[in-house]
């Protein structure tokens, strides 16, 4: 471990450089309350110089369309066996009528993930299945971009049916997935993934997965699973995972677009795990330091940073946009996954209640793309 003073750290940040692992350590390691608002200053400032001070927003539309799941992750309070109380697989009737009411909210995006159902097939095969719920929708919707299936659904669907990632991928552009959610990345720790999710792909496959989807051209979302047992050193090499990702995607035709912190919410985790955390809910401050870490450690090189509202409340996720994000998420109009898990930032906010939250930081708010392309005018606070 260095023992740089953190002063000089966070000069190195200010002058452009990338912090090396051990700086970054550092960073979150701090925990004086002069030292933590001196991080969150830093952090802001980058933020205005990488990202400039409008605030965006897309306006979306979450489609979970089954808990049924063939793993266990600790945390999760979504998932359901075929047979339990609870279950549900939409039908493609359903789920286009879900779009429908989207698109008639203004929705731009649907955000589509759900639970591993192997069950879930066509004439045998998985990645059929999969096709024909994106041709459905851009059938019936060709104008709404679809930001669908994680790394880990993309894994499903290939050892479902002996495919390569690529094959699947390849497959599921064709048909129309515009861009794919980094999600299902929790911390990208071999080990600490076999307690919290031992059943899910580990963290090479998850990398390999996301460059690959790069290099055929689809944009992908990146996340951290924050603030449970992870350690600093765990988290910042997470991080530093997902830069060298991005620093190898400069010769590819895609790259990460946004960078979103996820605190552990785990009022429904199993109680092993929840007494390791000690405690239900985020720790909003210590998220906040994680989030300026993130743009400090991140920001040369994924400029958008996202807080989750469901997770902190639209309130804790305002705070964070003066700590280094740029972004306030989207609308989502239907989340199960996080609020199963016991968040109680709700389930959907309006554009009105994003553009409130954005005018308490006197800062000008625009409504965006999925890949951050604008599609109104930026909203200058009066």
């Amino acid at each position: 471990m260095i023992t740089v003073p953190l002063d000089t750290i966070l000069s190195q940040a200010l002058a452009g450089e990338d912090l090396s692992p051990d700086a970054g350590v550092a960073l979150l390691q701090a925990q004086a309350p002069q030292e933590l608002a001196a991080i969150r200053t830093v952090a802001n400032r980058l933020r205005q110089r990488q990202a400039g001070d409008t605030v965006t927003y897309v306006v979306n539309r979450n489609l979970n369309f089954t808990n049924i799941c063939e793993q266990h992750c600790s945390f999760c309070a979504f998932r359901r066996d075929a047979d339990q109380p609870g279950a549900y697989w939409l039908t493609l009737e359903t789920m286009v009528a879900k779009v429908a009411d989207g698109v008639a909210r203004g929705a731009t995006e649907i955000c589509m993930q759900g639970g591993l159902n192997p069950a879930a097939q066509v004439n045998g095969s998985s990645l059929a299945y999969y096709c024909e719920m994106v041709r459905a929708i851009k059938g019936a919707f060709p104008q709404i971009h679809l930001h669908a299936f994680s790394p880990q659904e993309v894994e499903f669907i290939a050892r479902q049916d002996g495919l390569s990632y690529a094959q699947v991928l390849a497959q599921l552009q064709k048909a129309g997935v515009g861009s794919l959610p980094g999600t299902a990345a929790e911390v990208l720790s071999d080990r600490l993934r076999r307690i919290i999710c031992p059943e899910k792909l580990n963290s090479a496959t998850w990398l390999e997965i996301v460059s690959t989807a790069h290099r055929l051209g689809l944009p992908t979302t990146s996340t951290m699973l924050c603030g449970h047992i992870e350690t600093p050193e765990e988290a910042i090499a997470h991080l530093d995972q997902l830069r060298q990702l991005q620093i190898t995607a400069q010769t590819y035709p895609a790259r990460i677009t946004e960078f979103i912190a996820l605190p552990f919410v785990g009022e429904q985790a199993p109680a092993p795990l929840r007494h390791r955390v000690g405690r239900d809910q985020p720790d909003l401050g210590a998220s906040l330091h994680f989030m300026a870490v993130a743009r400090i450690y991140l920001g040369n090189w994924i400029i958008n940073h996202q807080p989750s509202w469901v997770k902190l409340g639209l309130e804790g996720a305002t705070l964070a946009l003066d700590g280094g994000c740029n972004d306030l998420g989207g609308t989502l109009m239907e989340e199960h996954i996080t609020t199963m898990a016991g968040a109680k930032g709700g389930t959907c906010l309006t554009v009105e209640e994003l553009r409130g939250a954005i005018a308490t930081c006197h800062r000008p708010a625009q409504e965006r793309t999925t890949l951050y392309q604008p599609v109104t005018p930026v909203l200058t606070p009066s």
